[in-house]
């Protein structure tokens, strides 16, 4: 079901939640995957499915120093690839994406990660999300990266009631002002580490508790 007009009580409650998260929270724009180049953030981003920023931070830290160009990662060995990251998880099919995609962007687009997202979606092991990081992070449009804490956390507070991370990222940006698409992902991965983390939310110390439609909040 989508997010229909907001009323201006809704829009009010959205405000205040934003006010909160900019309170408490950066209102920089950074990155917490690590990288130099556009298509080392495509490649980290790939790895970052199901896996967290800090164990792909780990695994790209030697990864970059091996394959210092697209054209390293073009060129791999299918099976040492696999290898290299496998700790991530889903080595096989994150490797053979990886391969295909750099080969795509070595042969088709001399080099250059791509901006528009139809052709950002094209590339082998990136979808929507991916493609959002890349265009927030390196071309600066705005952009909503749903990810598990972003798709948590705006259910509990009512932005969406959608489980497909799509569906989701629409909703989001009909409730969600531009200047704060980028913005909402880095503020929501904060709140979701330190405070409504998935398994223990410590709802009681939230600053958001009082706008929450979290019917579960009161138990905790």
């Amino acid at each position: 079901m989508a997010v229909k007009r907001l009323t201006k009580n809704e829009r009010e409650r959205v405000g205040q939640v934003l006010s909160l998260l900019d309170e408490h929270y950066t209102m920089e724009y950074k990155c917490y995957l690590n990288h130099e180049t556009p298509w080392q953030l495509l490649i980290a981003t790939i790895l970052s499915a199901q896996c967290t920023d800090a164990r792909v931070n780990l695994v790209t830290e030697d990864l970059f120093k091996k394959y210092r160009t697209l054209e390293d990662f073009a060129a791999a060995d299918l099976k040492e690839l696999e290898q290299d990251i496998h700790s991530t998880g889903f080595y096989h099919n994150k490797a053979k994406n990886i391969i295909e995609c750099t080969k795509t962007l070595v042969t088709e687009y001399g080099g250059v990660v791509p901006k528009d997202i139809e052709a950002l979606t094209k590339l082998a092991g990136v979808g929507r999300k991916t493609a959002n990081v890349i265009r927030g992070n390196v071309y600066h449009e705005p952009s909503i990266v749903v990810d598990t804490h972003v798709k948590r956390i705006s259910g509990k507070l009512g932005f969406t009631k959608e489980e497909d991370p799509v569906k989701i990222e629409f909703d989001l940006m009909k409730v969600l002002p531009k200047d704060h698409w980028i913005l909402y992902n880095l503020q929501i991965i904060a709140h979701g580490r330190s405070i409504c983390t998935a398994r223990s939310p410590k709802c009681r110390d939230c600053f958001l508790f009082n706008l929450c439609r979290w019917e579960g909040k009161n138990d905790e």
